[in-house]
């Protein structure tokens, strides 16, 4: 390491040593419920296998920021404190309890209080959006997840019932089946359109931020990412049932089963873009 840079973050120890310590302290306590986060990223059923991304995305969104950032003089704040002592509070009552998607969520609560104690309120205002965003990595509960997957697949099989029938296929509904006359499509928890939802509405996140426009067009564009997952997750449906219904059920095995979901998320992130486009 040359000179100058030993320097340059020997300075960043002695201006900032207190809250690099407690960021320290703040990772090496919540060290259970990273690997819990990890367990849920990267389970065979995820919903959340963007969740790595989040954190790093955040830092290079707080990065860009340095420059503001270095401008702005540190002034703590003590409601900061009483944040970061509600947040370990939470984290051991739900901790004894192994809710573990509490103790999650009271990471940010700590981590709110470490920035706002240590650099005040003028750089939370900076960095708002990538501490936001970070609720985007942290797994919902699983019964919050369950309930709400079922839900939507079965207003999934519903929808894309009713639109087989009006482009001339023959369907029934029953529960989350959808029976034609010479196969069937089982709209299962993966086809819910939940984990395209998610994922969608953490990229709708980012480019509402980035979007040049007006506050309610941000929040707008934020939104339509609920009825673009709903509806390219219905298309997806009806593709498949179409493809069995006239080829076979064995066409929708495999690599066209696969290869659609990537193809419909690539279209709900076309729509989101035009959508922006639109309202900017």
């Amino acid at each position: 390491m040359s000179d100058k840079n030993r320097r340059g973050w020997q300075g960043i120890w002695d201006q900032y040593y207190d809250a690099i310590i407690a960021f320290g302290l703040y990772l090496v306590v919540y060290i259970p419920i990273l690997v819990w986060m990890w367990d849920r990223w990267w389970a065979a059923d995820s919903y959340y296998s963007h969740g790595i991304l989040v954190p790093f995305f955040s830092g290079f969104l707080v990065w860009q920021q340095k420059e503001t950032l270095a401008k702005i003089k540190r002034k703590r704040v003590p409601f900061g404190f009483v944040l970061i002592v509600i947040g370990l509070l939470v984290y051991l009552a739900a901790s004894s309890f192994r809710i573990y998607s509490i103790s999650g969520f009271s990471m940010l609560i700590v981590l709110a209080g470490i920035i706002l104690y240590f650099f005040g309120w003028a750089i939370f205002k900076v960095i708002w959006f990538p501490f936001t965003f970070l609720f985007f990595m942290m797994p919902l509960p699983l019964f919050i997840i369950r309930n709400i997957s079922f839900q939507m697949k079965m207003f999934a099989a519903r929808l894309s019932t009713f639109i087989l029938n009006n482009i001339g296929l023959i369907a029934v509904q029953q529960g989350s089946l959808i029976k034609m006359p010479h196969a069937f499509v089982t709209v299962d928890d993966v086809c819910s359109g939940l984990r395209s939802l998610i994922s969608l509405t953490a990229l709708g996140s980012v480019v509402a931020y980035l979007m040049k426009g007006h506050y309610m067009k941000r929040v707008i564009l934020f939104l339509s990412t609920i009825p673009i997952a709903i509806i390219t997750n219905m298309c997806r449906i009806v593709f498949l049932a179409f493809v069995s219904e006239v080829w076979g059920a064995e066409y929708v095995e495999g690599a066209i089963h696969d290869i659609s979901g990537y193809m419909v998320f690539a279209l709900a992130f076309i729509l989101l873009m035009g959508t922006g486009k639109l309202l900017e």
